[in-house]
């Protein structure tokens, strides 16, 4: 990610964050074999799979975004970001990524480790809520400091939605990475990582 912010301090799209993403690893390190979109057993797709010497990793992106309008510095290159809604939706998304590389992870033994990555320029993502209060979301907030470990439950007491339920055998502590910060409204980015390796 330190490498991509002197190429690129924008994307267009998701897709456009994962081929960029790709593209300056293999630069960095050539003999490390990238592979978009890789389908694995049971049908499921990897955003990335990195094959390399030091064995395998599957890498899931979320790249969610405020309304922003501007020009990439470092290319020059114009941008319009969309707003995407629901807060709640790219929390919990985020997550199921984490659980579902978990869950690759121990199932396939010649996968050595995960990794999944958010960017945005989408301030609530990264700040702790302003005041205590219950919401359907509270298990998956992924504000700075926070950690993820074991059962996360979707909705409120008496009131659960089972579909959305994750149980995570890792332990993470949350802490966000500054991307860039650009002219006008929403102009910084942020980034966060969490890597996953499955004990055997």
């Amino acid at each position: 990610m330190a490498e991509l912010i002197g190429r690129r301090a924008v994307f267009h799209s998701e897709a456009d964050f994962q081929h960029a993403f790709a593209w300056t690893l293999h630069s960095m390190q050539p003999s490390t074999e990238v592979r978009l979109e890789v389908r694995q057993a049971g049908g499921e797709r990897v955003d990335l799979l990195c094959c390399g010497p030091q064995g395998r990793t599957a890498i899931e992106f979320k790249y969610f975004t405020s309304r922003w309008d501007g020009t990439d510095p470092v290319i020059g290159e114009q941008f319009r970001l969309r707003e995407h809604a629901a807060d709640d939706l790219a929390r919990r998304n985020f997550i199921f990524d984490v659980a579902r590389l978990e869950g690759l992870c121990a199932a396939d033994p010649t996968l050595t480790n995960g990794f999944a990555i958010i960017l945005t320029n989408h301030q609530p993502l990264w700040a702790p809520p302003s005041r205590p209060r219950l919401t359907r979301d509270q298990h998956f907030r992924i504000h700075e400091g926070r950690t993820l470990t074991g059962t996360l439950r979707w909705g409120t007491e008496g009131s659960y939605y089972m579909d959305n339920e994750r149980n995570l055998i890792g332990r993470y502590t949350l802490a966000w990475n500054d991307y860039t910060r650009l002219e006008g409204v929403n102009g910084q980015f942020r980034w966060l990582g969490v890597g996953i390796r499955v004990p055997r």
